[in-house]
C-alpha cells in the first residue's frame, strides 16, 4: 500500500515519549487559519516556490509554460493547471521543490527502523502526524499494523474530525494520542477551522472511555483563543477525563506565512503577533487553575 507523506523526520523528541521518528502524511479535512503546514492540507503532491532562492535563470520555462517571470524578477506558478510532475523541479537550482511523494508502508518502516535503538533505550517509538494520519485511515492502519509488528511505539497526532468506526480500527495499534484541540467553543471552532468541535468532543470522550492514553494539546493563538473562557474549559476538560495523562500548549508562531507563500495561497493571520515566553508562561498558569493535570509547552 502506497500514500503521500511530505516528510520523515528523525530524533524527535516533541511527539510523545522518548526519541521518536515523525511521518507526515498528506491530506487534513480542517482548514485552521493558522495552519503551520499548509503544504499538508491537500492530499496530493504540491509545487514549492522559494522565491528568495530564484536566480532568474528561467530553466524551468523551458520545460514547462506555466511558470512566469513580471519585470521585477517575481517567478510565478500557474497553480490551476499544475500537476506537480517535477519536471521543472529537475531544472532548478533549489527554488523549487515537490512536496508530497508516493511512498509504501514497506519504505516507511525501513526508514524508521534504522533508530531502533534509540527507541529501545528511551522507550521512543513511531509518531504519525500530518496534516492529519486519519484522512487516510486505510494506509494508517497498514502503517501502524506494520510497525507493531516490529515492536514500535507507536503515537499519532490528530484532530480527532473522523468517523469513529474509522478510529476504532486503529486503537489496537495506537499506544499514544496527541489529540489537537483548537477551540472550546463551538461556533469559533468552526469559525477557525471550518468544522464544528462536536465530532471531536465525541471521539475524545469514547477513547478516553476506552482507556486510551492521550496528551490534550491545545494550540493558543493570540486575538483569537487566548480568551480565560477557553483556558478554563481546557483545563476542565482535562481534569473530567481521566485517561488525558496532561496539557501540552503549543504557542503560535508565524513559520506558516513563508510556507503559504512558497505554495501560493494566501496567508490568513498576518496580524497575530507571536506569543512571548512571559505569555506562554501567564497561559500553562491560568490553564493550571482549572485543572489537576500538569500543563506544560508542547
Amino acid at each position: 500500500m502506497q500514500n503521500i507523506i511530505f516528510n520523515i523526520q528523525r530524533f524527535c523528541v516533541n511527539d510523545g515519549p522518548g526519541i521518536r521518528t515523525t511521518v507526515f502524511l498528506k491530506g487534513c479535512p480542517l482548514n485552521c487559519l493558522w495552519c503551520h503546514n499548509p503544504e499538508s492540507k491537500t492530499n496530493k503532491p504540491i509545487i514549492m516556490l522559494n522565491n528568495s532562492k530564484c536566480i532568474g535563470c528561467k530553466k524551468c520555462v523551458s520545460v514547462c509554460n506555466l511558470h512566469e517571470f513580471n519585470d521585477k524578477g517575481g517567478h510565478f506558478i500557474d497553480r490551476q493547471n499544475c500537476t506537480a510532475c517535477g519536471k521543472c523541479v529537475k531544472e532548478c537550482f533549489g527554488a523549487l521543490e515537490i512536496c508530497g511523494e508516493k511512498t509504501s508502508v514497506k519504505d516507511i518502516i525501513k526508514e524508521v527502523l534504522k533508530d531502533k535503538d534509540f527507541y529501545l533505550s528511551s522507550k521512543g517509538g513511531i509518531t504519525l502526524s500530518g496534516g492529519d494520519p486519519l484522512y487516510n485511515i486505510d494506509f494508517t492502519l497498514q502503517l501502524l499494523k506494520e510497525a507493531k509488528k516490529h515492536d514500535l511505539n507507536t503515537a499519532i497526532e490528530t484532530s480527532g474530525f473522523a468517523r469513529w468506526e474509522d478510529i476504532l480500527k486503529i486503537t489496537p495499534y495506537v499506544d499514544l494520542f496527541l489529540y489537537d484541540f483548537k477551540e472550546t467553543d463551538n461556533d469559533l471552532h468552526k469559525k477557525f477551522t471550518g468544522v464544528g468541535n462536536e465530532l471531536i468532543l465525541k471521539n475524545l470522550y469514547k477513547l478516553n472511555d476506552m482507556g486510551k492514553q492521550i496528551i490534550l494539546r491545545c494550540p493558543i493563538i493570540p486575538n483569537y483563543n487566548d480568551r480565560q473562557e477557553h483556558f478554563k474549559k481546557i483545563g476542565e476538560l482535562a481534569s473530567e477525563l481521566k485517561n488525558i495523562t496532561h496539557v501540552e500548549i503549543e504557542p503560535y508562531h508565524d513559520l506558516g506565512i513563508s510556507k503559504c507563500n512558497a505554495i501560493g495561497k494566501p496567508y490568513e493571520l498576518n496580524d497575530v503577533i507571536v506569543a512571548t515566553e512571559k505569555d506562554i508562561l501567564q497561559y500553562i498558569k491560568t490553564i493550571s487553575c482549572y485543572t489537576t493535570k500538569q500543563v506544560k509547552r508542547a
